[in-house]
């Protein structure tokens, strides 16, 4: 009964700061060997205060989906969410989204919760390497835009 009670506290309206050296925008390149994997995604990251905004390039050369879906093997996820650091773990909560940030009920691709979980690997000024439990790739990312934490209401641009 204590896990059901706890799991219903309302989240603040209100950004919290987040985590400073993530602030801004985060790009995966590539991949090492990604033209030899049958499939792969790249990812970017915005952190904006306490948010994620996360953005997946999906790239298969094994169609395991609908005609309709599969776009000649690339295309592109979206999820939106808060996250918190816990010792070197980035630990994210949220939803996946359509490209314009709505919540996504039904189509293409993944709909539902997002739940990123990673440990952060190294991180500096200009660059982040995130190891996710679910894969054994590490994520390496360059950042391409700082952004400075003002505090608003949750997902307004």
């Amino acid at each position: 009964m204590l896990l059901f009670i706890s799991s219903c506290v309302r989240h603040s309206e209100m950004q919290s700061e987040g985590a400073d050296y993530l602030q801004g925008v985060w790009i995966q390149d590539s991949i090492a060997h990604q033209s030899q994997m049958m499939d792969y995604t790249l990812h970017e990251f915005r952190f904006v205060c306490d948010s994620v905004y996360t953005t997946m390039e999906v790239n298969a050369k094994m169609q395991r989906i609908p005609d309709s879906c599969y776009q000649d093997g690339q295309w592109k996820e979206y999820a939106r969410g808060v996250y918190v650091i816990r010792g070197d773990s980035l630990i994210g909560e949220g939803i996946y989204t359509r490209p314009n940030g709505r919540y996504k009920t039904s189509g293409c691709y993944r709909t539902g919760t997002y739940l990123p979980r990673y440990r952060i690997a190294y991180y500096d000024a200009d660059s982040l390497v995130l190891e996710s439990r679910y894969d054994q790739r590490p994520i390496v990312l360059r950042k391409t835009q700082g952004i400075s934490c003002v505090p608003k209401k949750r997902w307004e641009d």
